[in-house]
């Protein structure tokens, strides 16, 4: 029985390159949550390394800066094209203060204030629940009771993850909100760009969102006297600079969007789950810090969790 290809709420359809080629979506898709995991984990190894020396916002705002003229080249090039119209720049610059601004401020303020990594972690796995029970309601997407599911085993694998950092947090109680203002800064941009009818090309828009942000983070910098120091002669400083450029930044946030419009919103959104494990793997990297057998029990429970996900209704990756 033939059955035609379905087309979620972003508009695309995850079987079209299955269709022409059998296996190939699926593997197109597999390959984008291996990249957005990976590239996403690191941007809490980043922060961490960058608030060792310097402040969040010394740290975002430099990020930004050192993007700003690279960004607004990029920008100058393909204009030529106008592929991106003026009236789509406030639209792609309010993703930006949601998606970057708001959740980095949030998950990385935290951490400088005495969060745990893992806690700002846990938190931000959040999203995938609130993503979950909006796409309904907002998006107009059935999210089924085997999907709900897969959300709640995932959860449950971030928190034996970070589950010891819960009780061992020495920031100020009013520091634990700002991880939820930034998952919930980044909920709503997921889902703003998945009911978007039209789509802006991925790097022009990304390169408008990075320049919002530096609009945004060097203002803040500044006018709190956090935009230079004596941080600016560590090189560590610079090397997480570098890190959350290449990493969070390009490789992060270019397989966010881009595997968003390659699969649904609550399973971009479920692959969060897995950013607590891999950072923990990034930490042993870097760090040398210890993976704990929690961990490891943390990360196979997640794999479940996700698996559940993109295996509903029998259709691996679609």
């Amino acid at each position: 029985m033939r059955t035609e290809p379905t087309t979620d709420a972003t508009g695309i359809q995850p079987g079209a390159a299955a269709s022409r080629r059998p296996g190939a979506g699926g593997w197109v898709v597999a390959g984008l949550s291996t990249g957005l995991v990976v590239m996403w984990s690191s941007g809490f190894v980043g922060g961490r390394l960058g608030t060792q020396d310097a402040s969040t916002l010394s740290l975002l705002s430099w990020r930004f800066l050192v993007l700003a003229p690279l960004v607004a080249a990029v920008l100058l090039v393909l204009a030529r094209t106008r592929s991106l119209t003026v009236r789509a720049w406030p639209r792609q610059a309010l993703l930006g203060v949601l998606s970057q601004v708001v959740y980095l401020g949030g998950v990385i303020g935290a951490i400088e204030l005495g969060v745990g990594a893992g806690t700002s972690a846990l938190v931000a796995a959040l999203q995938p629940l609130l993503t979950g029970a909006l796409t309904g309601p907002l998006l107009g997407q059935r999210t089924s009771a085997r999907r709900w599911t897969g959300l709640g085993i995932g959860f449950a694998g971030v928190a034996v993850v970070v589950g010891g950092d819960l009780s061992t947090g020495s920031a100020p109680p009013w520091a634990y909100l700002l991880p939820f203002a930034g998952m919930l800064g980044l909920t709503a941009a997921t889902l703003m760009e998945a009911a978007s009818p039209s789509r802006a090309p991925i790097v022009e828009g990304l390169g408008v969102q990075c320049l919002a942000s530096a609009v945004v983070f060097t203002a803040a910098a500044g006018a709190t006297g956090t935009l230079t120091g004596p941080f600016l002669a560590e090189g560590t400083f610079w090397l997480a600079v570098a890190w959350v450029i290449v990493l969070s930044t390009f490789g992060g946030y270019g397989f966010y969007w881009l595997t968003l419009r390659h699969t649904d919103a609550t399973r971009v959104g479920t692959l969060m789950y897995l950013s607590a494990p891999t950072t923990a793997i990034w930490a042993w990297l870097m760090f040398g810090d210890p993976i704990r057998w929690t961990a490891l029990l943390g990360f196979t429970v997640c794999l479940i969790g996700v698996a559940a996900v993109f295996l509903s209704r029998g259709r691996a990756w679609r």
